[in-house]
């Protein structure tokens, strides 16, 4: 690891920063230890001059290697010390003019107040903190001389000219093999047409850049178009010139030359070289490659390309280099990004080289291996070459298989993967390097957010900047930036605003973080064991679903830890409930005293202890999405605070009024909120703030809006709440948001109560004082009083504007004109309910729009708009028509009763259509201003009584049609031949809650076989008698269809069947379900839940069934032991048979043969046959549900169950007196054994159950254990507590009483516990 290269000499520049402070200078005096901070000076900067010269000698010998490591951990302990002598400074500040301005309000003697502070600092806890200090810098003083004697001793040279590169890539020339080149056609085919034009460009030559990672194919894309015949027949002179480390003018000119003349010459100047050159060039059409550059030098770069002025139209300069600065700088026209390859070219070239063929077809069991393989290398082809060479002459699984498993980077013959990725590392000046070694803290598939990660470089102290000539926040952002050019992030294809880091790159910060990081996937085994805790200053872990005790205990070993970071590859939703134990925040915690960084974020934590505040080098603190009431006051000693992340804490109430103090706060995200009521007074004090998601204005003695006028950074995001307490408009003009350029989204909230107290004069005054930087990119106004809004709202000033929603202002009765916001993308009317008419005014003057109205909007919505009676697009000029919403996709009207005029005009590129809550009307005159609709929904329409030929024919392009709650519809059209005629494109067709729906269509009954659909739900449609579904469908719901008597499916099959899914369920009149059993043959999913009527099964029809259900079934009485998965070898994944009453067996007996089966239930069949359960389960099951079943649990016996088998739920009905064995009693055939494997165990419904404190010990893998409803049960088994992540006790009052309150017998063990519930 090349330590030397990664922190130190970046790490040092700060520490020398830091030791000018004037403050900590000042404190070091008054503390007696300046003369040791002094000596620090010129013995760091002994070391820093040899810094270089280490750096180069670290990779061959290991005593330099271990001189590099020392001197880190002594940094961070000498960063340490600074940093609490900082906080000491601010302390001791804080202090005084919390005392000045006690002195100031009660009028304490004058003769205190001139007393220089100098000669007051002299109290007890100065000189004890002194002394203190003095002890830990005489330590590193110590440190600090052996590391000076021993760098003379290993002949370290001072200030060693810095190598640009640490191993020079081999040089390339412009010979390739086309034939072994895989993929890139589309490629080739791009910048072929790039090298081949030649009049799209004022100047003579162009340049083309190709940009990307390294080990992508830059070079070799380069090649096979240099020699492409086209290419050659194109241009008259061509030369090839690999650059790599050195943009040396004169030796790049004379390459180009002797490439063009074929001969070598010498020149002794670069003027005649270049006036030779010129010559040489002048009105030829030529094509010079420049191989591997990494010049950001643009006068080094103007030079080179001088004498190419001369050439012919349409001459080129192709450029491969890693970064997109180098491609600006060298005036590329546009830089062409490349990717890695795809799935199947990557298979063809990693086969090529690992096997000598194109696939895998001749090695079917090698496959499985090499896609794994294939999957790391992320489509980069180097990665795939080498690591095929690799496996050339292993062929056998064993091998593939532990390649697939290990890291690439230990591997011996990792042959240039890593090198030519180091490269671009290499490259990196040292501040850069340590935020990329610090982004190995996060998993391979990571979204990186960029502000997030700013946030964190920012605690850790990696944008120090000494003459604070821009933010830190700027200069987070700017290296961010610089890595992206650098292609060590890229852009994530699921989500714009967020990037990914290719995972061999990930793998490259793993490699060059070394032992001061440690991440951790879950494998808490292996950090128990974890020797090295020690050393590790930074730490991140994978969230669990339960965070224990015993697996962070180890952490109190890493007292140094700066970083403790919770992280998920993937978003969390609010219903993923994350445990941790109390004892991680009351007891790991409070020992890490040099946390930097805390992020707990997304855990179900309810309180956060007192010893926060003891954690005072803290600068990063997250709580977002927990659900915590409150933070202590002690946060308020967190001098050093800079972000405080309490996002989507839903359960939040108030802050702690010290948060005041924390005048280092630069983040406080407090957004979704919703308890949040009140703020602390003097806010206006966090001068530094530039995030603050929320300010709440309170009334006679709350927060004053007028504070917003101090906090002159703040940028982002902001809520302004309870503006209906701001009377004076004076006020609102003192919060200037015109001059807050940083704000991007703005959300303006008034009460919803309109009562008499408020005066809509003083709102509009108020509102218009509040008028925002023309940048902004979100407006949102809710529950504003005035009946009209300020001439700035709507303003065509606002040229970023893409989100406006207008929410509850009543009493409004016409909107301001919009249709001039040329980037508006989206605009919600919501809860105007005095607005009664929407005319043309919305768009403005023709003439001021430039003939556009709306030209960026893409969606609109109008909903809960009570009063809305006309929305007409007409204008009184007929001469006169803009062009309305180019651009608008989608429209949603709901909750509009008294709408009942609409009149606009065609809008061709509208694609989804929402009407709820409206009248018929409002449905069939939007249906018509589109022919291009793919999904509609309607729901409650009112006069709805059937899709009429005036609605379907404008339905031809609509793919899924959605009708919920439309009680009046008693068909959906006239007849079914009718609706195929208009409805030719309709794949998806959902009908729900409609109570009077008789038949699909009012004739011929039969005919839906005709139409396209390939997926059908019918939910909740209580008086529908028919339906017979298509012959193509794929996917078909039947839900609580009561009077659903006839067949559903159909009677003559004549084309294979397609039918995938299949749920039926509550249908009580349905005499029998006809399943004919070639239409089912192609089933893989069936559920048949409350069919009372329903009695057998076929045979031998259901062989693709992966998942099988049959639920409240009481008429069935067997399952047949051919068909629905049973055959031995098939594919069924899960088995549920429940609350069937009368079933008396299922071939249990093939059950050892379902190889496939992971999760089975079979529950609740009292008649089920006494030779259930026997010994034979599938041999890799993982989950069991059963109970209730006509054999007795206390009968059953020792089970054979697989060691697959890791969640058990066992019901107790009809169970009898059911003992759980103990581990010695393997042979008692009257108790129940329960499988040492499970991680789950719930006990539900045993009546007669009084024990289980022994039966359960040998359960030592256990994470859950859930009992329910066992009124008689005493005991837990007290060894396993623990180790347990959850456990829940429910209705079981005698054990309950010994796991509640402090005095519980349980207590003092369950409650370290992550996840606890006692009801």
């Amino acid at each position: 690891m090349a330590v030397g290269e990664i922190f130190i000499g970046a790490f040092i520049t700060v520490l020398f920063e830091k030791l000018a402070s004037a403050d900590l200078i000042r404190l070091a005096r008054s503390a007696g230890i300046y003369s040791e901070l002094n000596k620090w000076n010129n013995t760091l900067s002994q070391i820093q001059a040899v810094l270089v010269d280490a750096g180069h000698k670290h990779i061959t010998q290991r005593s330099v290697q271990g001189w590099l490591h020392k001197l880190q951990h002594l940094a961070y302990d000498i960063d340490d010390v600074l940093d609490d002598l900082a906080t000491e400074a601010m302390r001791r500040q804080s202090k005084e003019e919390c005392n000045a301005s006690t002195r100031t309000g009660t009028g304490t003697s004058k003769v205190l107040t001139m007393i220089p502070s100098c000669c007051t600092s002299f109290t007890p806890h100065t000189i004890m903190y002194g002394r203190k200090m003095s002890s830990k810098l005489d330590e590193i003083t110590t440190k600090l001389h052996a590391l000076v004697e021993e760098k003379n001793i290993l002949g370290l040279i001072n200030n060693v000219e810095k190598s640009n590169r640490a191993s020079r890539r081999l040089e390339e020339t412009s010979l390739v093999d086309v034939s072994r080149i895989v993929g890139r056609q589309g490629d080739k085919e791009a910048l072929l047409e790039k090298l081949l034009e030649t009049g799209s460009y004022s100047q003579n030559v162009s340049v083309v850049s190709i940009v990307g990672l390294g080990g992508i194919g830059k070079t070799t894309l380069a090649q096979v178009m240099y020699n492409d015949k086209k290419v050659k027949d194109h241009f008259e002179l061509m030369a090839w010139v690999c650059v790599s480390d050195e943009f040396d003018v004169f030796n790049i000119s004379k390459a180009i030359f002797q490439a063009i003349i074929g001969e070598v010459t010498d020149f002794a100047n670069l003027n005649l070289l270049q006036v030779a050159l010129e010559e040489k060039l002048s009105k030829k059409r030529f094509l010079v490659v420049l191989d591997d550059v990494w010049n950001e030098n643009y006068n080094e770069w103007e030079l080179l390309q001088r004498p190419f002025a001369v050439g012919a139209p349409g001459s080129k300069i192709i450029v491969t280099t890693r970064k997109t600065t180098v491609a600006s700088v060298m005036d590329s026209v546009q830089a062409y990004h490349l990717e890695g390859l795809s799935n199947e070219e990557a298979i063809s070239l990693f086969a090529q080289h690992a096997l000598g063929k194109r696939n895998f077809d001749s090695h079917s069991s090698l496959k499985i291996h090499g896609e794994g393989i294939i999957k790391k290398c992320g489509g980069l082809p180097l990665a795939l070459i080498a690591l095929g060479r690799v496996l050339r002459k292993k062929t056998n699984d064993e091998e593939w298989e532990e390649l697939l498993n290990s890291e690439i980077w230990n591997l011996h013959d990792e042959g240039k993967i890593l090198p030519a990725l180091r490269l671009s590392y290499y490259d990196l000046p040292p501040h850069l390097k340590q935020m990329f070694a610090y982004c190995c803290l996060f998993p391979k598939d990571y979204l990186f957010d960029r502000d997030e990660l700013v946030l964190l470089w920012m605690a850790e102290g990696f944008l120090y900047d000494s003459n604070g000539s821009k933010s830190m926040e700027s200069l987070g952002r700017e290296c961010f930036e610089e890595l992206v050019s650098r292609s060590f992030f890229h852009h994530s294809s699921n989500d714009d605003l967020r990037f990914k880091m290719h995972d061999l790159i990930n793998d490259l910060a793993m490699s060059v973080a070394g032992e001061f990081f440690m991440t951790l996937d879950g494998k808490m085994d292996f950090f128990l064991k974890n020797e090295a805790l020690g050393n590790c200053h930074h730490f991140s872990f994978l969230h669990q679903k339960y965070g224990t005790y015993s697996k962070f205990k180890s952490l109190e070993r890493a007292r140094r830890l700066r970083t403790f970071l919770a992280l998920s590859v993937r978003v969390l939703y609010s219903w993923q409930r994350l445990s941790l134990s109390n004892k991680v925040l009351s007891e790991v915690l409070p020992q890490l005293q040099f946390l930097r960084v805390l992020n707990l974020a997304n855990y179900s934590i309810k309180e956060v202890p007192g010893s926060i505040g003891r954690l005072k080098h803290l600068r990063y603190l997250n709580f977002s999405k927990t659900y915590i009431t409150c933070l202590p006051e002690q946060v308020g000693d967190l001098y050093n605070l800079q972000s405080l992340l309490l996002s989507g804490c839903h359960l939040l109430s108030n802050l702690p009024n010290n948060c005041v103090k924390l005048l280092n706060l630069r983040h406080l995200d407090i957004s979704n909120t919703p308890q949040l009521k009140e703020m602390p007074l003097g806010i206006g004090r966090l001068t530094n703030l530039q995030t603050l998601s929320k300010i709440i204005i309170g009334g006679a003695n709350g927060l004053k809006i007028s504070e917003l006028r101090s906090l002159q950074h703040l940028q982002g995001q902001l809520c302004i709440q309870g503006l209906h307490e701001v009377i004076n408009a004076v006020d609102a003009k003192e919060a200037n948001l015109k001059q807050r350029k940083g704000l991007h989204d703005l959300e303006m909230e008034w009460s919803d109560v309109f009562g008499d107290s408020r005066d809509e004069i003083s709102e509009f005054e108020v509102l218009e004082e509040l008028r925002p930087y023309d940048k902004l990119r979100s407006l949102n106004i809710s529950y504003y009083m005035g009946v009209k809004f300020p001439s700035w709202v709507g303003n065509p000033s606002f040229v970023c504007l893409t989100h406006l929603r207008f929410h509850g202002c009543k009493r409004c009765t016409y909107l301001p004109t919009l249709g001039h916001l040329q980037s508006l993308r989206k605009l919600f009317i919501e809860s105007m309910n005095g607005l009664k008419r929407l005319g043309p005014e919305l768009f403005g003057p023709i003439n001021s729009c430039h003939g556009t109205a709306f030209e960026s909007l893409e969606v609109l919505e109008f909903k809960d708009m009570q009063g809305w009676e006309i929305w007409s697009t007409n204008g009184d000029d007929k001469d006169q028509t803009a062009k309305l919403f180019p651009c608008l996709r989608e429209i949603s009207i709901i909750n509009c009763p008294k709408l009942v005029v609409v009149a606009v005009e065609p809008i061709p590129s509208l694609r989804v259509l929402h009407i709820q809550e409206c009248s018929a009307v409002v449905l069939s005159s939007m249906v018509g201003v589109s022919s291009s609709i793919i999904e509609l929904s309607m729901k409650n329409i009112k006069g709805l009584t059937q899709l009429r030929r005036e609605v379907l024919e404008h339905l031809g392009t609509v793919e899924n049609l959605f009708i919920i709650g439309c009680d009046e519809l008693r068909y959906l059209w006239e007849s079914e031949s009718h609706a195929c005629k208009f409805l030719v494109s309709l794949l998806d067709l959902r009908v729900k809650s409609c109570k009077n729906l008789v038949s699909l269509g009012e004739k011929e009954l039969n005919l839906g076989i005709a139409l396209k659909l390939v997926k059908v739900e019918l939910h909740n449609c209580p008086r529908l008698k028919n339906y017979v579904c298509p012959n193509n469908i794929e996917n078909l719901v039947i839900h609580s269809c009561s009077s659903l008597t006839s067949e559903i499916f159909p009677t003559v099959q004549d084309r294979p069947s397609t039918l995938k899914i299949l749920n039926v369920c509550y249908l009580g009149n349905m005499e029998e379900i006809s399943l004919l059993n070639n239409f089912l043959s192609s089933l893989e999913s069936l559920s048949i839940s409350r069919v009372l009527n329903f009695h057998s099964f076929p045979q031998g029809c259901l062989v693709h069934l992966t998942k099988l259900t049959i639920c409240g079934c009481d008429n069935i009485e067997s399952i047949p032991d051919k068909g629905y998965g049973f055959l031995p070898l098939l594919c069924l994944r899960y088995l549920e048979i429940n609350k069937c009453r009368n079933l008396k067996s299922f071939p249990h007996d093939h059950l050892q043969s379902l190889t496939s089966l992971e999760e089975l239930w079979v529950r609740d069949c009292p008649n089920m046959d006494y030779s259930f359960p026997s010994t034979l389960w599938p041999p890799n099951l993982k989950i069991l549900t059963i109970g209730g079943l006509k054999k007795p649990m206390s009968e059953w016996g020792m089970q054979n169950f697989p060691t697959s088998l890791v969640k058990l739920c066992l019901h107790g009905k009809n169970s009898g007196v059911v003992p759980f064995a103990k581990p010695q009693d393997v042979r008692n055939i009257t108790s129940f054994h329960l499988p040492s494997t499970l991680t789950y165990l719930q006990i539900h419904g045993f009546a007669e159950l009084e024990s289980v404190s022994k039966g359960l010990e040998h359960l030592m893998i256990l994470e859950e254990l859930a009992i329910w409803s066992c009124p008689k049960l005493d005991d837990l088994p007290e060894t396993l507590l623990p180790s347990l992540s959850h456990l829940w006790v429910k209705y079981c009052p005698k054990l309950e009483s010994k796991c509640r309150g402090r005095k519980g017998k349980y207590w003092p063990i369950i409650s370290q516990i992550p996840y606890l519930h006692i009801d």
